[in-house]
């Protein structure tokens, strides 16, 4: 998942978009006025911003369900889907709103605003944490041996992993123009793309095969099923940039439809896949499952490292510029010391809590589950009105705020569980 650099309050994951030639200038601002992107450009934007790193745990979330928890996967992106329009709706009532937290303001005042861009930097900063931790469970796996010691002091290999990956990503983190990493890290859809070719490569030519049969249902891992699942549609923040920057607004349900079936596609195969390969035995992160000597496997596994190293500072920008702008503070040194504390809190983070699966359930639980599903139709029955009669709407939208909220509570209590129980 990576960023669109905007404004301090008006930035989320995926991916950065990109626009028309001369038409919008990628830097730390982006000219609002007046729509430019083309319809398949929105397209791309909208892959970019929906496809991340939970295409990695998209199979433990099927292994954890079972195969009948792809109809959760189906309900969650219907719902998402559907939630992305309401955003679009939101959008509509009153031209000055222009980003996420222009929703929450619209509907609940400065409090709205508050409670949105607080989920929105929190899943930022999670979801930074969780690329150091996919670095290190991954690197560890192609270098099981690594590892320090030196008197009393002893590192695992997989926490040198981490350290050396924050080092690396630190001059990235300290750049202020970082318009070469936001083109480099808008591949993801094409590094989507590459690790499930990988992984079907690796099963059907390589030798692994796709023999395992699976569980039908396992109502003990649903919590896990459904947090995971909801992770992978956290895109929601940026739809107002989407919506924004199109030529033609009226083609923004059209881009939200052909994104989320191509996403929800993908997804699915990638769940398919991994779990008839490796059955209850899959990993958090189906790379770690690959065979590391096989070059299909060597293609996704370094597919998946090269990617977050990107992403990082894209991701983490949008934090540090909330937090430099409300200290009102702009010396250089100052920015320096924000910028490297805070990859050096996600490292610690990373460490102390090296549990991938299981922190991205928690992301997707808590903060994907409210950013993308509960607080899009909460404002929109704020700034609609809608509550205020019944209909069938209404009714839709009130099965959908539920929905999210079993999410919430039931995800977020297993996650935290599982978590607790591994430290």
């Amino acid at each position: 998942m990576a960023i669109i650099l905007v404004d301090e309050e008006s930035a989320h994951l995926t991916n950065p978009l990109m626009f028309h030639n001369n038409d919008a200038k990628f830097n730390n601002h982006l000219d609002y006025k007046e729509g430019t992107t083309t319809f398949f450009k929105t397209c791309f934007n909208g892959l970019n911003a929906l496809t991340g790193v939970g295409i990695l745990s998209i199979p433990y979330a099927l292994s954890a369900g079972g195969w009948l928890s792809l109809i959760l996967l189906i309900s969650i992106a219907a719902a998402t889907f559907f939630t992305g329009v309401l955003i679009r709706r939101c959008m509509d009532y009153n031209s000055e709103i222009r980003t996420y937290p222009d929703i929450g303001e619209r509907a609940f005042g400065r409090i709205g605003r508050g409670i949105v861009s607080l989920f929105m930097y929190l899943e930022l900063y999670f979801v930074a944490t969780g690329f150091l931790i996919l670095e290190g469970d991954n690197l560890q796996n192609l270098f099981p041996n690594m590892g320090f010691e030196y008197s009393w002091i002893k590192i695992s290999g997989k926490d040198c992993f981490v350290v050396i990956v924050a080092l690396i990503i630190l001059p990235t983190v300290l750049l202020e123009d970082l318009s070469v990493l936001s083109y480099v890290s808008a591949t993801g859809v094409l590094a989507s793309a590459t690790i499930i070719f990988s992984v079907l490569w690796t099963g059907a030519i390589d030798g692994v095969g796709f023999h395992e049969k699976g569980r039908t249902l396992n109502l003990g891992g649903i919590p896990t099923a459904f947090s995971l699942y909801a992770f992978c549609y956290c895109a929601h923040p940026v739809f107002p940039t989407l919506y924004t920057s199109m030529r033609d607004k009226s083609q923004f349900n059209k881009v939200l439809l052909l994104c989320f079936v191509i996403c929800t596609a993908g997804y699915t195969s990638m769940a398919i896949l991994g779990y008839l390969m490796y059955g209850e035995n899959v990993k958090s992160q189906v790379t770690l499952n690959l065979p590391t000597g096989e070059i299909s496997s060597k293609i996704a596994i370094y597919t998946t490292l090269v990617n977050p190293v990107t992403k990082y500072a894209l991701m983490v920008t949008p934090i540090v510029s909330a937090i430099e702008n409300h200290l009102n503070y702009n010396k250089k040194p100052m920015n320096l010391m924000i910028r490297t504390l805070l990859l050096m809190s996600t490292a610690i983070v990373a460490i102390a809590v090296p549990f991938f699966g299981n922190l991205m359930s928690l992301v997707g639980a808590f903060l994907s589950s409210t950013a993308s599903i509960i607080l899009p139709c909460v404002c929109y029955l704020k700034i609609s009105g809608s509550y205020k009669r019944w209909s069938f709407e209404l009714f839709s939208i009130v099965g959908i705020i539920l929905m999210g909220i079993s999410i919430v509570i039931i995800g977020t209590y297993s996650s935290l569980s599982q978590i607790i129980g591994l430290l």
